[in-house]
């Protein structure tokens, strides 16, 4: 009997999301009696409010057990239109609403379809690092746009629209963001979108996962609201952040009219639908009572705080305060240690996990990744074994 082959060429180009992998590892280790902190994870740790979990459970007994629209259920659609139109101001149809089996998908849909070889595809760099990955399956030639500290961990207008020629497919634009915090500033926006009207063979995918974890009073900004790029745009959502609701794989996303039909046919390819009693549980999360969202809210801004200034406390660490998300993003080249190294050494040693900047780009040299959506005892007693560990 002849072997199995080896995987095809593409699937060596295809990389990891290393938080992930930390994540197991730490787990490994606390089934070996470790006593581990985890600020590796990027996902809330709090429980999915009560109302939303309810709600699946009544779909379930309410018989909703079958196959859904490849696009979503026409209620939750409209949910998803709702919350738009408040957060934004603006009104998208359900009709360009696609209700996906998480968020990845929706990136893993857009680089699918805009990446071959002779196709560059722009992405943030430090940045969620399945956007390079996903590109680089494809073929096409991923083009990092430097997401700098001296730029507040934004993308630069100027810089990012030097970097598209004609075979420019598609641009990534995450805000705000991971690993960083960062977020781009409404001016930095408007300059970036003039640029792109003047490309409109360039794809436009912004991923707003972290829409409502925004601080310091700050109002996030939806590249929907510049109706002069809607049909480049491609924006990508969910309940993963929000709503705590990570494991139950739901996110959302919007589709310009020309691009309906290439993501029908990748979803009835792909996924067919997404699993019933979810797509409840997401009507009750937009729809019902906000209160568990701003508790959450609130908590990370609390930690936001006390990380930062604890980090900055460390021999070796300048962190400056991220402005969304629930990240920390320090700047430990004083230390003297690789990111990548210091990472590893300190989950091994101290217990603690955390994700080296390399993992998110090559720019990410020189920074580690910590999670402050872990409690504030956690983090604390995270930092000061990390001050342990420096001064050994």
């Amino acid at each position: 009997m002849n072997p199995i082959p080896q995987s095809i060429k593409a699937f060596t180009r295809i990389g990891e999301e290393n938080a992930l992998t930390v994540l197991a590892r730490s787990v490994e280790l606390a089934e070996q009696g470790r006593d581990i902190i985890n600020l590796g994870v990027g996902q809330p740790d709090f429980k999915t409010p009560e109302h939303i979990v309810e709600a699946a459970i009544r779909a379930l007994r309410d018989g909703h057990h079958g196959y859904t629209p490849f696009n979503g259920i026409l209620p939750l659609r409209e949910a998803v239109a709702r919350r738009t139109l408040t957060k934004t101001g603006i009104e998208i149809s359900p009709d360009n609403i696609m209700i996906m089996p998480g968020g990845k998908v929706t990136m893993f849909a857009a680089i699918m379809m805009m990446g071959e070889p002779g196709a560059e595809i722009l992405y943030p760099d430090p940045g969620f690092p399945i956007y390079r990955s996903m590109i680089e399956f494809t073929g096409a030639k991923p083009v990092p746009v430097p997401i700098l500290q001296a730029n507040d961990f934004s993308f630069n207008a100027k810089q990012t629209l030097s970097l598209i020629n004609q075979n420019t497919r598609l641009i990534v634009i995450n805000s705000p963001a991971n690993p960083s915090g960062g977020v781009a500033s409404r001016g930095e926006i408007e300059k970036l979108v003039k640029g792109l009207e003047s490309h409109p063979h360039v794809a436009i995918l912004s991923d707003e996962i972290y829409d409502t974890l925004i601080y310091d009073g700050q109002n996030h900004v939806s590249l929907l609201e510049f109706p002069s790029i809607r049909n480049q745009l491609i924006v990508l959502n969910g309940w993963s952040k929000t709503w705590a609701m990570t494991g139950w794989r739901l996110g959302w996303s919007i589709w310009p009219d020309q691009l309906l039909g290439d993501i029908r046919k990748f979803a009835l390819n792909g996924w067919s639908c997404v699993n019933a009693p979810a797509q409840f549980a997401g009507i009750a999360a937009i729809d019902g009572p906000q209160d568990d969202v701003e508790k959450m809210l609130k908590a990370f801004d609390r930690r936001r705080g006390i990380i930062v200034e604890q980090l900055n406390k460390l021999p070796g660490f300048r962190c400056s305060t991220p402005k969304g998300a629930f990240y920390a993003f320090p700047d430990i080249t004083q230390t003297g240690w690789k990111a990548k190294e210091f990472a590893t050494q300190l989950l091994e040693e101290s217990g603690v996990a955390i994700v080296g900047g390399p993992d998110f780009g090559s720019l990410g040299e020189g920074y580690v990744r910590l999670s402050y959506a872990n409690s504030i005892e956690n983090i604390e007693h995270a930092i000061d074994r990390i001050d342990q560990f420096l001064n050994r």
